[in-house]
């Protein structure tokens, strides 16, 4: 279920401090029932399911990546240019988070970690069309439970970027994060404690 941006704003995440010139693009509430120590668990699933492709599984959601990925290419959107990346957002980090855990990269996906606290996990994406920051969040849902909460904060990269945020926005919301979502669902509740032998 998709959240306005106020579900992320008006939380007291670490993130503000460090990405506060970046726009709350999207907030989705995470079929991902559980604890109050499972977020460990949930960047783990996030950070396999980047790399194994298992969050791809809707054949229109890998189509759009399939067609991004060529543009990138032909573009030269995701190579490195001098001048055309901003600086990490590691930078910026105070020096606990810094100096504690990361958590994992998502693979091939090209976010790297910024850092993972008890219920908060960062990672960003820097390229010639948008810096951008992937957060999951460990919120309690109101009936003695935890839910994991996906927020995408971006920084377009000059009139390119706004003009790729623009043309990408219609396709994110009505292929993109619902196949992410019941891929991430179904994930979880294949994975729950107690459905597999140990």
């Amino acid at each position: 279920m998709r959240l306005p941006r106020t579900a992320h704003t008006d939380r007291p995440w670490r993130i503000h401090g460090i990405a506060g010139d970046f726009r709350v693009e999207d907030v989705w509430v995470l079929p991902t029932p559980g604890g109050p120590d499972d977020l460990d668990r949930l960047v783990r699933q996030f950070a396999e399911g980047m790399t194994g492709g298992m969050f791809g599984d809707s054949a229109a959601s890998r189509a759009l990546f399939a067609v991004r990925h060529k543009l990138g290419a032909l573009f030269g959107w995701d190579e490195p240019r001098a001048g055309t990346r901003p600086p990490s957002l590691r930078d910026r980090l105070p020096a606990d988070l810094r100096d504690g855990p990361r958590g994992p990269d998502l693979g091939t996906s090209g976010f790297v970690s910024l850092y993972q606290l008890d219920d908060e996990w960062a990672a960003e994406l820097a390229n010639r069309t948008v810096h951008a920051v992937l957060h999951l969040g460990w919120v309690p849902d109101g009936a003695g439970g935890y839910r994991g909460r996906l927020a995408v904060l971006v920084k377009p990269n000059g009139a390119l970027g706004t003009l790729y945020m623009a043309a990408v926005k219609p396709f994110r919301h009505l292929v993109v994060y619902p196949a992410l979502l019941r891929s991430v669902g179904r994930t979880w509740q294949a994975n729950a404690p107690g459905t597999k032998a140990d």
